[in-house]
């Protein structure tokens, strides 16, 4: 996705309140997807599958092994923290 206009991104993540509550808990920092979720409120189902589809789009990563089941920690890619600073300068929440 992200090789694509910065709008289509910032589009995708503002029609899921899913993957904006995640994409805006991972600019504060790293995060597990139980502590997204206790954070959050959000259930750990919509917080792994928003975590999936920003995962897919790059916006962002995981900063453990793909092997790993449990303790994966997650961290925001640059085009995520540029999609994020997008949402919140242009006001978009």
């Amino acid at each position: 996705m992200s090789n694509s206009d910065p709008w289509d991104d910032v589009s995708y993540v503002i029609s899921s309140r899913y993957r904006v509550e995640t994409l805006k808990r991972l600019a504060e920092g790293p995060a597990t997807p139980s502590l997204i979720a206790d954070e959050t409120g959000l259930s750990i189902a919509h917080v792994s599958r928003a975590l999936q589809e920003l995962k897919e789009g790059d916006l962002v990563t995981l900063l453990v092994s793909e092997d790993r089941r449990k303790g994966r920690v997650y961290g925001i890619t640059d085009p995520g923290q540029e999609v994020w600073n997008t949402i919140e300068a242009e006001n978009m929440l």
